[in-house]
């Protein structure tokens, strides 16, 4: 397979026939080579005939029922294979017996609940690869001939017993596609040389004539089947939120409930849909007020952001997602929170292209040393030298603050003290903010104008009796 996935263009992708088998570890004898899961570490990139790009990984694991895996071993090895993998090859030797479709059903237990939440099979492709495959007299070797086998393997008759009627069925509720493809045997100098190491010459022909049938078939551009879960295509970003949720899952004693499986599967559908809609804000805002984007206004920034808002959280929600209305609600309230994270620091970014928002802690300790400095010479000339000095005092520190933060500024050293010196700043700043000032001052001026007000109608008042008064007297 990976032959053909790096010589697809040529019609001698198999290789050379003295060209010894290299990429996934492998050798002859009865141990086991493989353990676990390994995936090949190139992503190899194909364009569909349809025009879109898909990414191709490919991933071996242990074989079942070894002498040193346990069944959870075994059950989590092909859980994980199969719930990340849009085809699954299920490899078998010589015939599919009633054992291997039992344990089938076994690794594919967490499939049928999840069915019954999303109303969709769960997994997509299985391939029953049949190798030394002896009688094609009776199916013949390849596609064809595994699918005549499989059909008859598979079969549900009145006659049988309800537990291999249910095995059946259940096989057939899990996957949306079903093929077989049967592998003739490569050949003694295979099975019995113990310096094999994969030469094309020492493996019999038919074995290699329907080996280069059996790898097109799952591999070339026109067959390739995309990963989808709950409906919905999984990008490369979504399978490793999947991948995440699956292994949390797994790290226990215990072979997790099919229910804390298919919770996984929710929260990894969920933790992608979120993610798809953040890299949607984050690419519009990156438009708006990008590294290369000139300084925007705040209004027009916030207008754009929820906008860009909406549009996430639309995306959000059109996504098939699983898990039910309630706990989809839970992430839809964790990407408007991550979201609104994100504008604030879009929100610093602009406003640090701003110069006159650069400028501002030099300004304003400039506008401190002046202030300090026509205090501190009118409260001395008036013979107040303690204020006066206090104000000398002020004035020298806020000079060692400005060099401070000049050199801060130039050499990128101490940037803790340089924020300290910028939150002071900004800190006085706020407080010389002319909104702030005059309107105590005007709340100031309207409480004296009232207070004279009332004095002078008092007072009026006061003068008008006493004239009244004597009045009076007078008559």
């Amino acid at each position: 397979m990976l032959r053909y996935m790096y010589n697809r263009t040529s019609p001698c992708w198999i290789g050379g026939s003295t060209e010894p088998l290299t990429g996934f570890t492998w050798r002859g004898g009865c141990e086991r080579e493989t353990t676990g899961i390994q995936i090949w570490s190139e992503v190899f990139v194909i364009d569909k005939p349809n025009g879109t790009k898909v990414a191709v990984l490919l991933m071996d694991t242990q074989g079942a029922f070894d002498s040193q895996s346990t069944i959870k071993d075994c059950a989590t090895v092909f859980a994980l294979s199969t719930m990340t993998s849009s085809v699954q090859v299920y490899n078998l030797s010589q015939n599919i017996q009633e054992d291997d479709l039992q344990h089938l059903q076994l690794f594919t237990e967490y499939g049928r609940l999840a069915m019954e939440e999303i109303y969709q099979k769960p997994f997509q492709t299985l391939m029953f690869l049949i190798r030394d495959w002896s009688y094609p007299y009776e199916h013949a070797y390849g596609l064809e001939g595994g699918k005549n086998f499989l059909e008859k393997r598979l079969q549900v008759k009145q006659n049988q017993h309800e537990e291999l009627q249910n095995v059946r069925k259940h096989i057939h509720s899990c996957f949306s596609n079903l093929g077989c493809f049967l592998l003739p045997h490569p050949g003694l100098k295979v099975a019995t040389n113990p310096n094999f190491d994969g030469r094309l010459n020492d493996i019999d022909e038919d074995f290699k004539n329907e080996l280069r049938n059996l790898v097109p078939l799952l591999l070339a551009p026109e067959n390739l089947v995309e990963k989808e879960i709950s409906g919905s295509k999984v990008t490369c970003r979504d399978l490793v939120e999947y991948f995440k949720a699956y292994i949390k899952i797994y790290q226990g004693e215990e072979l997790p409930h099919p229910k804390s499986m298919l919770q996984a599967t929710a929260e990894a559908n969920n933790l992608a849909a979120v993610a798809g809609a953040k890299d949607l804000y984050s690419k519009g805002m990156e438009q708006v007020c990008g590294g290369d984007k000139p300084y925007i206004a705040p209004s027009d920034l916030e207008q754009k952001h929820q906008d860009f808002r909406e549009s996430a959280v639309r995306q959000f929600r059109s996504v098939k997602k699983m898990g039910g209305e309630e706990f989809c609600q839970r992430y839809q309230e964790q990407l408007e929170v991550e979201i609104d994270e994100i504008y604030a620091n879009f929100v610093k970014h602009n406003d640090g292209k701003n110069i006159f928002y650069a400028a501002r802690t030099p300004a304003t300790l400039f506008a401190v040393m002046f202030a300090m400095y026509l205090t501190s010479g009118l409260t001395g000339f008036l013979g107040m030298n303690s204020i006066a000095t206090l104000c000398n005092l002020v004035l020298g520190m806020a000079l060692i603050s400005f060099c401070t933060w000049a050199y801060v500024k130039y050499s990128g050293e101490f940037r803790e003290v340089g924020t300290a010196i910028d939150q002071i700043a900004e800190a006085i700043w706020e407080q010389r903010n002319p909104r702030k000032v005059l309107k105590p001052m005007s709340d100031n001026l309207m409480e004296d104008h009232m207070k004279q007000s009332v004095k002078n109608s008092i007072k009026a008042g006061l003068t008008e009796q006493v004239s009244h008064h004597a009045r009076l007297k007078t008559d």
